[in-house]
Order: C-alpha cells, then sequence, then structure tokens
C-alpha cells in the first residue's frame, strides 16, 4: 500500500473519539512529511495559531452584509478566509460561551448553561489529559500567551468585579503569559468597564455612562492597549523556533459603549433601519437589565426610533473602533512574515440584541442572542472568500484546531464534542451538521437553515426564519410534525 493510500485509512484520536481526517487535510500530512524527509512520521505542531475573540459580536459587519457597519479590516480578512454565515454559540452568556468553547464540551454534558464563573472549578493540578485548549497546545510545545478576555475574566485571572480573589490562573495550567496591560485602570475588570483616564464602572466613583466617546488616540483606552501588546508579543514570538498560540481577547463592543471621538463621528450620521417594533411574546424575554443599569441618556422603555438609532450608533462606533485593532494585529502578522504559518480565528462570544423584540443584550435562545460572526483562515487549505451557509458551533472550534494543527499532544480531559470544520474549510464538503444547539439556563434552542426550535419544560416555541431573522410568531402549533423532528437534536430528559 502506498503512502497516500496508507493515510488515508489512519484515523486519529482525539480525547475518547476517532476522527478520520479529510483527504485534503492528509495531503497536506504527507507533503509536510516530505519537507523533513521521511514519509513514517507525520510533522506535528503544524501551525501557529492566532485566536482572536471579541465580547458581543453580532454579525453587524460589512462582510456580513450589514451596510451601516464600518468593519472595513475584518472585511478585507474575510476575503482571505472562510465566513460562517450560520455560527451559533452554545450559551448566550460570556462566560458560559467561553466555557464550551476551551472544554470542547456542550452544555448537554457539561452542564454549564448560563454560569459565567465555570471555569473557576477546573482542577488546579494537572490532569492526564488537558482541561482547556491552550492547555493542550502548551503541552505540545507551543509557546502560549493571553492578551484580553479569552476565558471569562478580561485577563485570565480570577478576581470578581470588585477586585476581590486570589488572582490564580482561571485555565491552569494553559499560559506561559498573562500579559494583558492595566495601563491606568490598573486592573483586569478595570479595563473592561473602562471610562476615559483610568476610570471604570467599578472604581466606587459611580461612572455608569452608557456611550463616551472623547479619546483621541486608540491606545488611550484598553482594546487599543491590547493591540499594541500583541503586536510587541508577536515581534518577539516571530524571532523564536516554538511555534505559539496567542488568544486575543477584545472587550468592545461590550458594554458600556466607549471608543475614541474618531469612531462616533465616523457614525453620528450613518444611515440606520431599524427592526420591526413590537415586544416579543415570548418566556424569554427579559427587561434588558444590563444595559439599563447604566445611565440612560435616551428616556422612558421602550425606546422610541431616535433612541434606538443613538444606542445603535454607539455599538456600530465600538465595532469600528475593535476593527481597527484587529487590522492593526493582522497587519503586524503580516509585516513579521507569519502569514504563511498561522492560523487566524475571528470569533464572537456570543450575539447581542440591538433592540429587536425589544430586548437589548444577549442572555435569550433567540437568534440575536445565540448568532455571531466565524472568520477562519489556514494557509495553504482554506478556500480563501468562502462565505459558507454550513451549521457551525462553537465547540467544533476545538476538534477544529486539533486536526488542522496536530499537535503533538492530544489527550483531553473529557471527549470533544463538537465536529471538526476542516472539510467545510477545504470545500469538500458543505456541512458538517445538520443543526445548531444552544442552550439558556432551562431552554435548549435548536437552529436549522430555516427554523429555530426553543424547548423550556412544557413551553414548545418555533420560529420560521426562512425570510425573518427577528421572527415573532410561534408557530409551533400550525406545524407539529416540524416540532416532531426537529426535538431529536434536543437532548437528553429536554427532548420528552
Amino acid at each position: 500500500m502506498d503512502a497516500i493510500t496508507t493515510l488515508l485509512f489512519i484515523p486519529r484520536t482525539i480525547g475518547n473519539d476517532m476522527i478520520r481526517p479529510s483527504i485534503g487535510l492528509l495531503l497536506l500530512s504527507l507533503l509536510c512529511c516530505a519537507e523533513k524527509g521521511s514519509a513514517d512520521e507525520p510533522r506535528q505542531n503544524r501551525y501557529n495559531v492566532l485566536f482572536i475573540a471579541v465580547d458581543d459580536l453580532r454579525p453587524e459587519l460589512g462582510c456580513y452584509g450589514v451596510g451601516a457597519a464600518q468593519s472595513p479590516r475584518i472585511d478585507r480578512f474575510a476575503e482571505s478566509a472562510v465566513l460562517f454565515e450560520r455560527h451559533y454559540v452554545q450559551v448566550a452568556t460570556c462566560g458560559a460561551s467561553r466555557y464550551a468553547l476551551l472544554t470542547g464540551r456542550s452544555p448537554a454534558n457539561s452542564g454549564v448553561t448560563r454560569n459565567n464563573n465555570a471555569l473557576y472549578g477546573l482542577a488546579t493540578e494537572q490532569q492526564p489529559g488537558a482541561q482547556s485548549l491552550p492547555e493542550l497546545f502548551r503541552r505540545s510545545g507551543y509557546q502560549t500567551v493571553c492578551i484580553g478576555k479569552i476565558s471569562h475574566t478580561p485577563d485570565g485571572r480570577v478576581f470578581e468585579y470588585n477586585g476581590k480573589g486570589d488572582g490564580r490562573p482561571e485555565l491552569p495550567h494553559a499560559w506561559e503569559e498573562l500579559a494583558t496591560p492595566f495601563g491606568p485602570w490598573k486592573r483586569g475588570w478595570g479595563t473592561f468597564f473602562a471610562y476615559a483616564d483610568g476610570k471604570h464602572r467599578e472604581d466606587g466613583g459611580g461612572h455608569a455612562q452608557l456611550m463616551e466617546f472623547v479619546v483621541k488616540k486608540d491606545d488611550d483606552l484598553p482594546d487599543g492597549m491590547m493591540a499594541s501588546e500583541a503586536i510587541t508579543h508577536l515581534q518577539q514570538l516571530a524571532q523564536r523556533d516554538e511555534p505559539f498560540f496567542m488568544g486575543l481577547g477584545f472587550f468592545k463592543p461590550h458594554l458600556p459603549f466607549v471608543a475614541p471621538l474618531q469612531d462616533w463621528l465616523a457614525v453620528e450620521d450613518a444611515q440606520i433601519t431599524l427592526p420591526p417594533q413590537g415586544k416579543i411574546d415570548s418566556p424569554h424575554w427579559h427587561g434588558s437589565g444590563e444595559f439599563f443599569r447604566y445611565k440612560n441618556p435616551f428616556g422612558p422603555r421602550p425606546l422610541d426610533a431616535d433612541a434606538q438609532l443613538q444606542a445603535r450608533r454607539g455599538y456600530y462606533a465600538c465595532v469600528r473602533y475593535v476593527d481597527r485593532q484587529i487590522g492593526r494585529v493582522l497587519d503586524a502578522l503580516e509585516e513579521l512574515e507569519l502569514t504563511d504559518d498561522t492560523i487566524v480565528v475571528v470569533w464572537g462570544d456570543h450575539g447581542w440584541h440591538l433592540g429587536e423584540q425589544q430586548i437589548w443584550g444577549k442572555h435569550s435562545p433567540f437568534e440575536r442572542a445565540t448568532h455571531s460572526p466565524l472568520l477562519i483562515r489556514v494557509p495553504g487549505v482554506s478556500k480563501p472568500g468562502l462565505k459558507t451557509a454550513a451549521l457551525a458551533e462553537t465547540i467544533d472550534l476545538y476538534p477544529t484546531l486539533v486536526e488542522l494543527c496536530q499537535p503533538k499532544f492530544q489527550q483531553t480531559r473529557w471527549p470533544l464534542d463538537g465536529k471538526s470544520l476542516a472539510p467545510v474549510l477545504t470545500g469538500e464538503q458543505e456541512q458538517v451538521r445538520e443543526a445548531a444547539v444552544s442552550f439558556w439556563g432551562g431552554a435548549v434552542s435548536v437552529r436549522t437553515p430555516t427554523h429555530r426550535l426553543i424547548v423550556s419544560g412544557k413551553n414548545v416555541e418555533l420560529y420560521d426564519h426562512s425570510e425573518e431573522p427577528d421572527a415573532m410568531q410561534n408557530v409551533a402549533a400550525e406545524a407539529p410534525e416540524l416540532v416532531k423532528r426537529l426535538r431529536q437534536y434536543v437532548p437528553g430528559a429536554a427532548r420528552r
């Protein structure tokens, strides 16, 4: 049997799961072996990884067809990457979404359906298998660097909003460096809730403005500082022989809406079309407590049309700001000649309602809260500029990166629940899953290309998204057969 035929029949083990590599990736493995002069041992640690996470980023980007958004740098990146039009997170809240990403576990198995602090419960002693994605890469010889919010806390250390905590790493044994710069804000949560000049929401000064656009320079705010820190680290990593895994987690457009003045001036007259008005009739509607805890300049609820436009412009200003920071880092990657050796992922940790269904925020099982951007570029493998309608879940990223990078150490503490997206990236398959499943508290949400089923106890909701992303009408009673079919994707007792 020749070398290519042999490779086609070798399954690969990830955790307790067996995964058969795609043909394109196996051929790439063969070429890598040839480069080393041996066809018997596959080349390992194949790529660097730059993983960029953006908090509260919904697909409000030019490359997703939103004309009012100003995101030229991500749009440019999309031309060289694969853009997933239907990526859905496991949970529509920061910590639980990132728990699923980092552990590779579905909430159906982990039970983490809303707990922001779930990662605090990881074992502090190193386990036989890696407890998190960056730990697995570190144990494979990668230099691992965390800048910003990759896990729940904004700097990877366990501290509460008020600063109390022991400061231990939130992800045990994962990062060589926790390199988030604090600047005048002095600590992690200060940078996360930052206003200009070192002020922040949790400093006891009563700072709670919903929006602030006063600074002139990008590095006058934390996201700019983190982009600069990432560039400095890339310059250092480029001089090393070991591969690297950099987690770079930007804060904006998370509340409060704070960005440089230039970004507000660029969007203050933006033409924005508001979504259909009205409050959805569902037990999962909520009163947007996170949004309305800030000093709101817009008047009483529900917000009128002018107030909604201003709030949306504040969000767009923050998107414009973070887009520029991502562009700065990607430019540095290219200037350092690292592009051909580095997988780049841009991921939103969940979506965000911008007034749709009279919700401002996340924390729902609906479309706007669970749908977020996902773009992946794999040098020599992914199809540049491909926009795929393949359904994808956040937990799919872990097995995808393992299959693509082939890190030396591949034992995981728990089986990985996701499916590798590699066949979609290469164009070999149009999809790897028929439905995407999300969770919020006691609700399970099943998204297909056309519908969303939400099951919570005896409550059943079905929304037709084939024409309207913000469908308001529950059509479950009108489509019992479809409800029955989609229930097969609901795990465990919730299926009944």
